[in-house]
């Protein structure tokens, strides 16, 4: 089996028995802010393109590049469909010509042609991805990949049940806008990034415990960002606090472990793998060399990629736009319908929008308890966030039914809040049109009304075997310190004695002392 690394989570995989095209992504993401590192667009894609398989993990635009798919993926290629609940994926692939579609079953094994298998597990939560996250396994001739590429499963047990897998790729860098925009003083803002990147690479180590890999390959990040209004994003400057770190970050301290069995993919490696053995050639003489470079190499780049930007930056007004109007007439019948996100959210959110000169200011407040989109009345609010209006504008006329997916992962805002991080916000805010709210409220009316029954000892507690964010099993990912209960998974924490949420609205965990009879759990 032959990995090609074409850039960021994307990458070929070619068997004998047919060849799969991974994610590519080549032209900046979330209004011109991501782009991929380093930089794959000079890569030969018309070959690249002419593969007998496509897999587009999720629709997250630096997954899911559409301009790109249309050009260059050959319209031959049978696409490896997620059994994603919503059709979004699959529809928009026809809209870019493809017409060959294998759905698969996720945590199925589907045989193809000539002896390659392939197994997809989908993730549906209305948190993983844009509605849907997933992972890909594939296997030719006792050879096994597992593409995990952002994904985070609560289990990989059902992929090393298949098989010992040879080569693990998954992401181990930031894809998030916090901490970086909140309205932190700077050194609050580097010790929570800090935090993140410590989980980011703990998390990474745990998974690769987990599946116990021959080889592993550091993936999916980190983006970089070109902008001058977003250069200081790039982990160039010595700061502990950035959140994407880059793959030769990962390789020394994973070394650092008392592990060598790390490869990097750079756009052009190529990684021969068998059954005993990964043989690597790089486009780069030293990749040590090109990663101790990195700063001039970014900023050569800048100055390739800054007519695409301005390009970009020049079809976002449109002054003919009342917004105000638009949101009540596209947010309102949603807040109508929503229950369960309206109820977590709990509060109005509001939204400062910065004029075309750079000063006047016209806030908005989406009014989730009261279900209306109007003018800021100077009431107090929790939730606040900051953009240039000319953003909105440009959401509402390519009528965008996710600013997770563009607004909020462009990092070009600020954020401030009273008390926790609130899930709900940006699960309402991915989920602008009817068939994704009525999807995630119908999640979150399931999930409410599921009872996790199960109990595990963690220390001197008895608590749930799975957390109540996103039902990871807390005997694997579970740590308790003092009484407060973390989930590695994702990092959320819980007060033991009250079994309330530290990290977010919400979401409570059944905890007693060891040797409390059950009905005294709170």
């Amino acid at each position: 089996m032959r990995l090609t690394g074409t850039g960021h989570a994307s990458m070929r995989i070619d068997t004998p028995a047919g060849s799969i095209l991974c994610d590519p992504w080549v032209n900046p993401a979330y209004f011109a802010s991501w782009f991929p590192f380093p930089d794959n667009s000079q890569l030969d894609w018309e070959t690249l393109g002419d593969v007998d398989y496509l897999y587009v993990s999720h629709l997250h635009r630096d997954h899911f590049d559409a301009a790109h798919l249309k050009r260059f993926v050959t319209k031959k290629a049978t696409v490896l469909l997620p059994e994603y609940p919503t059709s979004q994926l699959e529809d928009e692939l026809r809209d870019l010509g493809f017409t060959s579609f294998i759905k698969t079953k996720s945590n199925e094994v589907h045989a193809l042609d000539g002896g390659l298998n392939i197994m997809i597990q989908a993730l549906i939560s209305p948190t993983d991805g844009p509605i849907g996250d997933s992972s890909l396994w594939v296997e030719y001739d006792g050879v096994r990949v597992l593409n995990q590429n952002d994904a985070r499963p609560t289990d990989l047990s059902i992929f090393a049940e298949l098989g010992h897998v040879h080569a693990h790729l998954l992401q181990f860098s930031g894809a998030i806008w916090y901490p970086m925009v909140y309205e932190l003083p700077e050194s609050a803002k580097r010790a929570f990034g800090k935090q993140k990147r410590d989980r980011q690479f703990d998390r990474t180590i745990r998974y690769i415990d987990d599946l116990k890999a021959s080889w592993v390959f550091p993936i999916a990040g980190p983006p970089c960002f070109l902008d001058d209004e977003l250069w200081q994003f790039n982990d160039i400057f010595g700061d502990e606090g950035n959140i994407f770190p880059d793959q030769q970050w990962f390789a020394d301290h994973y070394r650092e472990l008392g592990r060598d069995n790390e490869v990097i993919l750079l756009p052009g490696t190529v990684a021969e793998l068998t059954a005993d053995d990964c043989k690597v050639t790089h486009p780069v003489p030293d990749v040590r060399e090109f990663f101790a470079d990195k700063k001039p190499y970014l900023e050569q780049m800048r100055e390739r990629k800054r007519p695409i930007i301005e390009a970009e930056k020049a079809t976002w007004r449109h002054p003919e736009i009342d917004v105000l109007a638009e949101l009540k007439r596209r947010i309102e019948p949603l807040l109508e319908e929503s229950i369960y996100m309206a109820k977590g959210v709990g509060g109005p959110v509001r939204f400062d929008l910065v004029g075309y000169d750079g000063e006047s200011v016209e806030s908005i407040v989406v009014d989730f308890p009261g279900k209306e989109v109007r003018p800021y009345a100077d009431e107090k609010v929790r939730y606040r966030f900051r953009t240039q209006r000319e953003l909105i504008e440009h959401l509402i006329y390519i009528d965008e039914g996710d600013w997770v997916n563009s607004l909020f992962l462009s990092c070009r805002f600020s954020a401030a809040r009273i008390g926790q991080y609130n899930e709900f916000i940006y699960a309402f805010f991915k989920c602008l049109t009817e068939e994704r709210l009525q999807y995630a409220e119908g999640w979150y009316d399931e999930h409410e009304r599921t009872t996790d029954a199960e109990d595990i000892t963690l220390g001197d507690w008895v608590v749930q075997r799975r957390c109540p964010h996103l039902k990871a099993d807390l005997t694997r990912f579970g740590m308790v310190d003092d009484g407060v209960l973390t989930c590695q998974l994702h990092g959320w924490k819980f007060d033991l004695a009250s079994g309330k949420c530290l990290t977010s609205v919400g979401h409570k965990v059944r905890a007693r002392k060891a040797g409390e009879p059950a009905e005294s759990a709170s």
